[in-house]
């Protein structure tokens, strides 16, 4: 069959190209290369019904002498062969193949010890520990040595891809905690997360750590103190306890600061948020000795934190002590927990005053972020649409117009599906355009961090706004205390970042991930690790014997 004669169209010009129908499309790219300069990997051939493929079929094309093809791409050379031999799956290491898979590893159930599992995952979202534990070098004594086999844990576990068996941590962890030892009927028994997750933090407590990057989200914050520890810096905060005599109004009220490393949210029947949860921890009746009375009496205590740290921790209490039973009972009360956590309302007075101005602004920028993002995508969709009508109408047409029909904004958006970082940009800016997008977060960026107060900025590992965002949960499955199944969910980007670099800052989002944000979750059944979106994340709210979160870990928002 003789070649027809047909047109390419490409970025407003017109080329002759001969289309041979009875060989593969791949060889009809090859002609369009060579007259337009777009390569066949980053080029787009569109047809009546979509695209042309390598397997197209063109009977089922059945194009025409005169017909003109519209092509999407941009021009440049074709990729060259990498310079360094390509290592393939099979070939790789379990430490390469660790890297390249970037999925972190589970670990082995060595018999009820999901409770320690699920609380060892969700700490390795936390990216100063991972930056703590390897500058740690200290031995002597058991604290130092669970640290140290923390510190070898999570080393192991980035240098395989099989679910890894955390024999060392257990035994260490037992030895400096024997009740982890428990055993019933020669099993070991099951244990709380919360009390794994307490002790683990106090060991670190303990033991000298340093070496931490910054977590306020600024190059321009101080360098840590030379014996600044992990935990006082970036998991704990302060609580500012006031207390006031009911029956004795004129006595003066006793002012305590407590270092607290969680916050309680206590769940009654009218529980229903989380946050009220929280704030009804934080308003309690207390009893004590009034010394303007001389005896017991009934006192007002209102807690109000005067620290926050980078790292949030909240603990749904949902066991407590059943006297009828003589054992724990689980609340199975359905309590809603926020992604995006503001405690602007739960500090002190002074603390306030100086978070309200950049909280403020982050809300209001975040907002125009949405909208930005929304006017986008309006925008694409119609450009895509407009393109697609104009494809149609082409392939009708047999002779090429003299106006440019294809929008420059669709040759930006074709090399970005594809990968490449080589897109022939529009000679002007148009307003809303992806590009323009990290231009006017940096400028927005710049505006948030002259609002950080200096007394926040110096206190490295603290929230300089008060927003924060879930990154980590552990859950619990069933109605017993004492049994039930433990599991842990870490965000996908909190632990990756955290992987990567162990770095407290978060870098700029690619322009990618601007309209398109990844909202992923790990979810570590002991050694199976499977990927969640976050509407399974938002039904571990209880209610049921299905899994219920029971500790969750916040992150303070970056400002990047």
């Amino acid at each position: 069959m003789a070649p027809l004669s047909v047109s390419i169209k490409h970025s407003g010009k017109t080329y002759p190209v001969e289309l041979d129908t009875s060989a593969a499309p791949a060889e009809f790219k090859d002609a369009i290369y060579k007259v337009t300069g777009v390569p066949p990997d980053r080029m787009k051939v569109m047809i009546k019904g979509g695209y042309l493929k390598d397997d197209t079929d063109w009977k089922k094309v059945a194009p025409k002498a005169g017909q003109i093809f519209m092509v999407i791409g941009a021009a440049g050379e074709l990729p060259k062969p990498p310079s360094e031999k390509v290592l393939f799956l099979e070939d790789m290491t379990d430490s390469q193949l660790a890297d390249a898979l970037r999925l972190p590893v589970g670990l082995h159930n060595l018999g009820n010890t999901c409770y320690m599992n699920s609380t060892i995952q969700v700490l390795r979202a936390v990216p100063e520990l991972h930056t703590a534990l390897s500058t740690f070098d200290g031995r002597g004594n058991t604290n130092k040595d669970l640290i140290a086999a923390m510190r070898d844990l999570y080393r192991g576990m980035g240098q395989t891809t099989e679910g890894f068996p955390p024999y060392k941590f257990l035994q260490l962890l037992r030895v400096v905690a024997p009740q982890f030892a428990e055993t019933r009927q020669g099993v070991y028994a099951q244990q709380d997360a919360d009390e794994c997750w307490v002790q683990i933090v106090n060991s670190l407590t303990n033991a000298p750590l340093s070496g931490f990057s910054l977590a306020n989200g600024g190059s321009s914050m101080p360098p840590p103190a030379p014996n600044t520890k992990f935990v006082d810096q970036f998991l704990s905060g302060e609580m500012t306890k006031t207390l006031i005599c009911d029956e004795a109004p004129d006595e003066a009220p006793t002012i305590i600061k407590e270092r607290i490393l969680k916050l309680d949210c206590n769940i009654s029947i009218s529980t229903n948020y989380m946050h009220s949860g929280i704030l009804d921890s934080l308003n309690q009746k207390v009893e004590k000795r009034s010394p303007s009375l001389g005896r017991e009496a009934v006192y007002t205590e209102t807690s109000r934190i005067s620290r926050l740290p980078a790292n949030l921790t909240v603990h749904m209490v949902r066991f407590y002590w059943r006297r009828d039973i003589n054992k724990k009972a689980k609340i199975m009360r359905k309590v809603k927990f926020p992604l995006e956590l503001d405690v602007i309302n739960l500090v002190t007075p002074a603390l306030k005053e100086k978070l309200l101005p950049l909280n403020t602004a982050l809300g209001q920028i975040e907002k125009e972020r949405d909208e930005r993002r929304k006017t986008r995508r309006k925008s694409k969709a119609k450009a895509t649409e407009d393109a697609a009508v104009a494809a149609v109408t082409s392939n009708n047409v047999t002779s090429a117009p003299a106006a440019v029909t294809i929008p420059e904004i669709q040759m930006v958006d074709a090399s970005h599906t594809t990968g490449t970082s080589s897109a022939v940009a529009p000679s002007e800016p148009i307003p809303g355009v992806l590009e323009d997008e990290a231009v006017v977060r940096a400028r927005e960026n710049e505006t948030l961090r002259a609002l950080i107060d200096p007394e926040l900025a110096a206190d490295v590992g603290s929230s300089p706004h008060g927003i924060y965002e879930l990154c980590g949960i552990v859950t619990h499955k069933g109605a017993s205390a004492d049994g039930g199944h433990y599991i842990g969910w870490v965000k996908k980007d909190a632990i990756d970042s955290s992987l990567a670099s162990g770095s407290g800052l978060s870098s700029s989002k690619p322009r990618e991930d601007y309209d398109d944000p990844k909202d992923e979750w790990y979810k570590f059944d002991d050694d199976k690790v499977s990927i969640v979106n976050k509407e399974k994340i938002l039904n571990l709210d209880g209610g049921g014997e299905d899994s219920t979160a029971y500790i969750l870990l916040y992150r303070s928002k970056p400002i990047n």
